[in-house]
């Protein structure tokens, strides 16, 4: 391997491929038809902020922190999910090892998660602007600053409502992709998250027509910046975090807890809030983990023993459970429970729909204390939703604070999951490395920080299997 400072890497995070899925992708196949595509591991919870954190720093959720997408702060008493900053995240990161070995080395986030605030060149990260009188509006954060003209001035505004939610559509991987081609010259490591796959493959599940329609769109959306990378000599990799299975049983853990007497809620002119401070149990939900958080030890067992006996739960994890995945943090639940392989939890705790809070109906990933698949779909059961949306987005132009109510409280829609541990290589995620020189036929998670730096600095990988 060359050690010529002017090489680059392209790295794209194409969440939920899979070795199936990559039948249908004919252009990202021909990146690894010169070097090699292989197998790779992931982590328990395989979802999107716990994998990302152990590709960047080599380490396992017990030693980057990140259990989960997100999780119970106890010395705040809240339950934060999505959070943006990187100094959650522990660990020397993939430029940290890098910039050892090539000083001044430039690089690129688009779109990974944690991207506020590393220490990175360049950043283009989701962040809306939330206005005075309560309305939300699409935008992005970046550094340096007036990145963000020059990308709104060419690509437009940056589509959140098609990043997530029941209108999340290809539209945003586009400008995604958009924003790295304006990037990938400048820069000696970029990193880019394309995150189209996940949307209808959890809506119609991944043996779905609508599966292989959207693989074929990121692998048509991909190809002009896999083509600008061939052009510069750009070495590329492209991974993935998990596959997305067949789920169709919603799990109430939240409900079990609080008609135990568990889980408490509080009252007020929204509906029924979890009340995470005077609960002696509850549950972050996420996809096919669940975190549980239990006050006082001598309810552990009892929880445990509920739990264990609840219909879609495969295993209940406590502290030495938890350690043999490598998820054994502080920040971790008393309890962490994996679903059954057609199971996904729900983060529902209200026991009468009428009681739900206002959010409930609404895209709302920061309000709601847990994971919400149903985010993806109009409300099946009402027959003016889409009169509804369409009214509501009219208000939304006009200036006019809305709620955009149109999400269904039954999670049925909701067709696959990720979270478990891959039962089979095909249903896993996959790396494809266009530089046969650092071929193997697998790689775990924890070594994918260690195999990109190995493309851009002059260090050879251990064998496989080796430390």
């Amino acid at each position: 391997m060359s050690d010529n400072p002017n090489e680059k890497l392209l790295v794209i995070d194409v969440v939920g491929m899979t070795p199936e899925l990559l039948q249908h992708m004919p252009r990202v196949r021909q990146v690894g038809e010169s070097g090699f595509t292989a197998e790779l591991g992931t982590v328990l919870p395989a979802v999107t902020c716990s994998v990302q954190s152990t590709f960047l720093t080599g380490a396992l959720p017990r030693d980057h922190g990140i259990v989960g997408n997100g999780w119970y702060f106890r010395d705040l008493g809240e339950v934060l999910l999505w959070r943006q900053h990187n100094a959650l995240v522990q660990g020397e990161k993939l430029w940290d090892v890098v910039r050892r070995r090539r000083p001044g080395a430039k690089v690129a986030n688009i779109c990974w998660w944690y991207a506020m605030g590393a220490d990175v060149d360049t950043t283009v990260t989701p962040r809306p602007a939330y206005h005075a009188d309560g309305k939300k509006s699409p935008d992005c954060w970046t550094w340096p600053p007036e990145l963000h003209d020059t990308l709104t001035s060419e690509l437009g505004p940056f589509p959140l409502f098609n990043y997530w939610g029941p209108t999340a559509s290809i539209k945003s991987s586009a400008w995604i992709v958009g924003a790295a081609r304006k990037v990938l010259p400048d820069h000696d490591l970029t990193l880019v998250y394309v995150p189209h796959l996940d949307y209808d493959l959890q809506k119609f599940g991944p043996d779905s027509p609508e599966a292989v329609q959207a693989a074929r769109d990121v692998d048509a959306t991909l190809a002009p910046l896999l083509d600008d990378a061939e052009a510069m000599g750009c070495r590329v990799v492209l991974l993935s975090e998990y596959g997305i299975t067949a789920a169709s049983r919603p799990v109430d853990v939240n409900r079990l807890l609080r008609r135990e007497g568990l889980l408490h809620v509080h009252h007020n002119a929204t509906g029924e809030l979890l009340d995470p401070w005077t609960s002696r149990a509850f549950a972050v939900a996420d996809h096919q983990i669940a975190h549980v958080y239990i006050k006082d030890p001598d309810d552990l067992e009892r929880v445990r023993d509920l739990l264990t006996g609840l219909d879609g739960v495969a295993e209940v994890l406590d502290r030495a459970g938890q350690a043999a995945y490598g998820l054994d943090h502080e920040r971790a639940g008393e309890l962490v429970l994996v679903a059954e392989p057609d199971a996904w939890f729900t983060y529902y705790y209200w026991l009468d729909d009428a009681n739900a809070p206002d959010f409930a109906r609404g895209v709302e990933i920061h309000k709601k204390p847990g994971y919400d698949p149903a985010e993806l779909f109009l409300d099946p059961e009402d027959r003016w939703v889409k009169l509804r949306a369409a009214t509501t987005l009219a208000r939304k132009k006009a200036g006019l604070r809305y709620a955009m109510s149109v999400v269904p409280l039954d999670p049925a829609p909701v067709s696959g999951s990720h979270g478990r541990l891959p039962e089979t290589p095909e249903h896993g995620p996959v790396l494809i490395c266009s530089d046969a020189s650092a071929k193997r036929d697998r790689f775990e998670a924890t070594e994918v920080r260690d195999l990109l730096a190995s493309l851009l600095i002059r260090t050879a990988l251990p064998e496989e299997g080796q430390p």
